[in-house]
C-alpha cells in the first residue's frame, strides 16, 4: 500500500512540475513588459452601489489621469446612501464624467450585470476600461498602460488588480497571495494562448466584443461573472493580451475579517462552475495536486516510509515552487508574502476544500 503511495505522491509532483515550471513559468520568469503609449479613445466604466465613502476618495483619482483621450462612465445602481449626490458633482466638476442613473428593474434588481450594460451603452468610446468604485490607481499612468497593449488584433486586456498592504496581519499577506497566485494563473494561461478568465478591478475590451456576444445575456441570470465569465466567453489566443507593468496596477482595500473575505471567495468560486470544461479541468487538477501533495507528504512521512528520499522530492517541490512564485511575486510587487508561504498555502488548502463544501450545500451572496 505505502508502494502505492508513494508512485501517486510521484504523479502528484510532476503535476506540480508541469504546472509552476511549464506553465506559471510562462509569465514568473517573462521579461519585463515594454509598451508604447497610445492615444486610443478610453471609456471608464465604474460600477457603484452603495459606495459613497469610497467614489468620495478614488474617483478624482481616476480624473487625474495622464490620458489625452478619455471619458469617465459613473453608473449609480439604485444607491440608497448618497452615491448618486456625489456622482452628480462629479460630473458637474469634470468634463469628461458622464453619469448613468440605474433604477430598481423587478426583472433585473440587484444584478450588477444590468447596470454595467447600460453604462456600456451609454459609452462614447470604442475601447472601455473596467475598475471597481472601491479602487484606484497606482499611477496616472494606468490608462496609458492598459491601452497600450491594444492592437490591431489584441481586443482584450487583462490587468492585475491587486489589495493593500496591512502591517502585521496574516489575512492580509493570505489574501494578497491567494490574489497574486490567482493572477500568475490567468496571465501565464493567457500567455500560453488558453485564457479564461480576467477581473472586473482591471480588465479592458473593445465595445465589439461586447456586442458580438450579445453582452452578459448567456449567463444573466448567473448574478457574478460580469468579469471572469464574460473573459471566459469571448477570450482566445489571438485577441487577448496581458499587462503587467506596475503602472497598470489597481489596488482595492482588503477584507479585514477572515468571515467577510471566507464570503467574497465562496462567492468567485460558485461562479467557476460555470466555466468552459478544459478551465474547470486545470484548475480543478491543480488544486487536487495541491492537496493530495500535503495529504500524501504526512502519510509517508508518518509511516517513515524512504523519508530521505520523500523529504528530498518535498524539499525539491517547494525550491520549483518558491522560485516560480518567487519571481512572480517580484513583478507584481508582492515579495514580502513569501515570506509566508509555506503556512499561507496550506491553510489556502484546507480554507478551499471548506468553501468548495460549503458551496454545495448553500449558495453565496451576491451583488449587494
Amino acid at each position: 500500500m505505502l508502494d502505492f503511495i508513494f508512485l501517486i505522491f510521484i504523479v502528484i509532483v510532476l503535476i506540480q512540475l508541469f504546472y509552476y515550471l511549464f506553465v506559471f513559468g510562462k509569465f514568473a520568469y517573462a521579461k519585463a513588459q515594454k509598451s508604447t503609449p497610445k492615444k486610443i479613445p478610453i471609456s471608464v466604466i465604474v460600477c457603484a452601489k452603495n459606495e459613497a465613502e469610497n467614489v468620495m476618495r478614488f474617483i478624482p483619482l481616476l480624473a487625474e489621469q495622464n490620458y489625452p483621450d478619455y471619458e469617465i462612465i459613473l453608473i449609480d445602481d439604485a444607491s440608497s446612501d448618497k452615491t448618486l449626490d456625489l456622482f452628480e458633482k462629479f460630473e458637474k466638476k469634470y468634463s469628461n464624467v458622464r453619469l448613468v442613473k440605474v433604477e430598481n428593474n423587478e426583472a433585473f434588481w440587484g444584478n450588477k450585470k444590468y447596470a454595467l450594460t447600460l453604462g456600456i451603452k451609454a459609452a462614447k468610446k470604442d475601447y472601455l476600461l473596467f475598475t471597481d468604485a472601491d479602487c484606484f490607481p497606482t499611477s496616472k499612468d494606468w490608462i496609458s498602460q492598459m491601452s497600450a497593449q491594444f492592437t490591431m488584433h489584441k481586443t482584450i486586456v487583462l490587468g492585475y488588480g491587486a489589495y493593500e498592504k496591512i502591517g502585521g496581519s496574516l489575512l492580509n499577506k493570505m489574501i494578497r497571495f491567494e490574489t497574486m497566485l490567482e493572477a500568475i494563473q490567468y496571465f501565464s494561461w493567457a500567455k500560453m494562448g488558453y485564457p479564461y478568465m480576467g477581473i472586473g478591478r482591471n480588465l479592458a475590451y473593445k465595445k465589439e466584443e461586447f456586442y458580438n456576444v450579445n453582452g452578459f445575456i448567456d449567463h444573466m441570470k448567473i448574478r457574478s461573472g460580469d468579469d471572469d465569465l464574460f473573459i471566459n466567453q469571448v477570450a482566445k489566443a489571438n485577441n487577448t493580451a496581458i499587462c503587467f507593468s506596475p503602472e497598470s496596477f489597481t489596488y482595492s482595500q482588503p477584507k479585514t475579517t477572515f468571515k467577510d473575505w471566507f464570503n467574497q471567495k465562496r462567492r468567485h468560486v460558485s461562479t467557476a462552475n460555470y466555466y468552459k470544461s478544459f478551465d474547470k479541468i486545470q484548475l480543478t487538477l491543480f488544486y487536487i495536486s495541491q492537496l493530495l501533495f500535503l495529504i500524501l507528504s504526512i502519510i509517508l512521512l508518518a509511516f517513515q516510509y524512504q523519508w530521505f528520499v520523500v523529504l528530498s522530492i518535498i524539499g525539491f517541490r517547494y525550491l520549483f515552487t518558491w522560485l516560480t512564485l518567487g519571481f512572480s511575486a517580484g513583478k507584481l510587487k508582492e515579495k514580502d508574502v513569501m515570506y509566508w508561504f509555506p503556512v499561507i498555502e496550506i491553510v489556502l488548502i484546507f480554507t478551499q476544500l471548506n468553501i468548495f463544501i460549503r458551496n454545495i450545500f448553500s449558495k453565496p451572496v451576491y451583488w449587494k
